[in-house]
């Protein structure tokens, strides 16, 4: 993959970093009380491409010390400011981590940026004996169906040739990947809220796809798309309730050798 390869960083979130902590759908709280099950113990967890930290933050009640870490300057400076959670600048193959002191890796929405036998190298090094791993992502959101048939010529028609190749993992829900663990299935997870029009057109606009458009094309597809979904939506300041389902790999890690041999 080329996501967070050796050579190279994808940034395709920082040119509006607090937007994206501002509208990025929060998880619920039930995935995290499920991955603290997973480690023997609840001493350090890392949370690698943590953006502005939607995730460590909800997995302070659950360990020691979470240490959230993303190549994103941008990203950082926009983070939940939680009292617990330990941040840092620094790659998701090359972490200043000591060896063998995490008891659980974790990453939420970010797994098919990376590089995935240098990011498996240092799960290797920097995970207790036993210690355990989880990724997750989510799928398009469900929604009233006249919303979401708009959604689908937006998601992909007017956006769909500039979504990053790396896009297809997430529609498939990591299913796909050969991840070094002995799995774990998780219990249904969804995330579930409500949005005013302006809220969700503020979660569009944070679509990788809509900056590269933007930048392809020196304009916004955003306010035409606003007002087609203002048509169907009735009074815009209302909230409507959506979700999104959850997809997740985790269990105990078996080692990178496992995923290529």
């Amino acid at each position: 993959m080329s996501g967070a390869a050796a050579t190279g960083f994808a940034d395709h979130f920082s040119r509006d970093s607090a937007s994206y902590a501002a509208f990025r759908p929060r998880y619920p709280a039930a995935l995290f009380e499920w991955l603290a099950t997973l480690p023997a113990t609840r001493r350090i967890v890392w949370d690698v491409a943590t953006g502005s930290g939607q995730a460590a933050t909800m997995l302070v009640p659950h360990f020691e010390r979470v240490l959230a870490s993303d190549a994103s300057p941008a990203q950082l400076r926009a983070r939940s400011r939680v009292p617990g959670v330990h941040y840092f600048a620094d790659r998701s193959d090359a972490a200043a981590l000591a060896t063998g002191r995490v008891d659980l890796v974790t990453v939420a929405q970010a797994y098919h940026w990376f590089d995935h036998p240098r990011f498996h190298a240092e799960v290797d090094r920097v995970l207790v004996p036993g210690g355990a791993f989880a990724a997750w992502c989510y799928g398009s959101l469900v929604v009233g169906p006249d919303i979401e048939e708009a959604f689908a010529r937006f998601y992909d028609g007017t956006v769909g040739a500039y979504w990053p190749p790396e896009r297809i993992h997430v529609e498939r829900g990591y299913r796909h990947f050969p991840i070094p663990i002995a799995e774990v299935a998780a219990p249904p997870m969804r995330i579930v809220t409500a949005l005013s029009l302006a809220q969700l057109l503020g979660y569009v606009r944070t679509w990788s796809a809509v900056g590269r458009y933007m930048k392809a094309n020196g304009h916004d597809p955003v306010p035409t798309f606003g007002e087609e979904l203002r048509a169907l939506w009735g009074d815009p300041a209302r909230p409507k309730e959506m979700f999104w389902p959850i997809s997740v790999r985790a269990g105990r890690w078996l080692g990178s050798g496992a995923s290529e041999a």
